[in-house]
């Protein structure tokens, strides 16, 4: 378990990822720099954007905004991009990694992810992602919105297993088949929308535990995740509330608190269900 926010966990391959992000879905190109030059300012190293976001230059001049203010180097960062359903054959994958890579303005990606699944396409982009991995092009790969299913499949005829699984994880879904798949196999579940886009903000349940501690409910539920083992990225633009986010390193939830919050399990969605959704934008 991290014990604090540039806290690290190893990956499958032996790579090292911070345990908690900043994520900057939804996220307009023109705000990106700064928000993603105050993350890492205030003391963040792992940023997650994906192609589809459309700010992966905004992601770029923030990182080298940071860079040059707070004298880190490339290496102290964790960044992480996503190939879109639209191109998920081996060349369109190949092409859309290095259309990423020059909006980025880096050298490599620290993680490189299918998005998602798709209607069962991944095959051919999955043999892509393993050769820019076993060519040093990527420092680790994964998937997303992957469920047992599709895990199953892809391991069938992977040379390489995924590192991660990015999946919608929060108190109300917990994916609990999912994660026991992924802790068998070593694939380091990663969560997005933890707070369930901002629906447990106000839960009682959560604010009981929350007054106790002198959190906030957002604080709580990114503690539940820490405690859990899940890699997390929450979104923000404030740079108090990317403060606020990170301050859950100085309390611990009991096992009778977490217990409470498990039994919230409800394996409610707030986004598609990676089974029926098949995106072609």
């Amino acid at each position: 378990m991290i014990k604090n926010l540039q806290d690290t966990i190893q990956l499958n391959n032996g790579i090292a990822m911070p345990g908690f992000g900043l994520g900057v879905f939804q996220v307009p190109n023109d705000a990106t720099a700064e928000i993603v030059k105050n993350g890492i300012e205030v003391g963040y190293r792992s940023i997650d954007t994906a192609a589809i976001y459309g700010n992966e230059a905004g992601v770029g001049e923030g990182i080298k905004q940071a860079l040059a203010s707070t004298g880190l180097k490339r290496e102290d960062l964790f960044i992480t991009s996503k190939v879109w359903n639209d191109g998920l054959s081996y060349d369109e994958t190949v092409a859309a990694y290095e259309d990423s890579l020059q909006k980025l303005g880096l050298d490599y990606l620290d993680l490189y992810l299918i998005h998602w699944p798709g209607n069962n396409k991944y095959a051919e982009s999955w043999k892509a992602l393993e050769d820019l991995y076993k060519a040093g092009k990527i420092k680790a790969i994964g998937v997303c919105n992957f469920n047992v299913s599709h895990l199953q499949d892809l391991l069938k005829t992977a040379r390489v297993v995924p590192v991660i699984n990015q999946v919608e994880f929060h108190p109300r879904l917990q994916q609990v088949e999912l994660r026991a798949f992924c802790k068998e196999r070593n694939i380091q579940l990663e969560a997005w929308a933890p707070l369930m886009q901002g629906g447990l903000l106000e839960d009682p349940t959560i604010a009981e535990i929350a007054t106790k501690y002198g959190k906030s409910n957002a604080q709580v539920i990114l503690r539940w995740d820490v405690q859990n083992g899940v890699v997390t990225i929450p979104k923000s633009v404030r740079k108090e509330r990317m403060i606020q986010n990170a301050d859950i390193f100085d309390f611990s939830l009991t096992d009778e608190e977490m217990q409470v919050i498990n039994e919230m399990n409800l394996e409610k969605r707030v986004g598609p269900n990676p089974a029926e959704f098949d995106f072609k934008m």
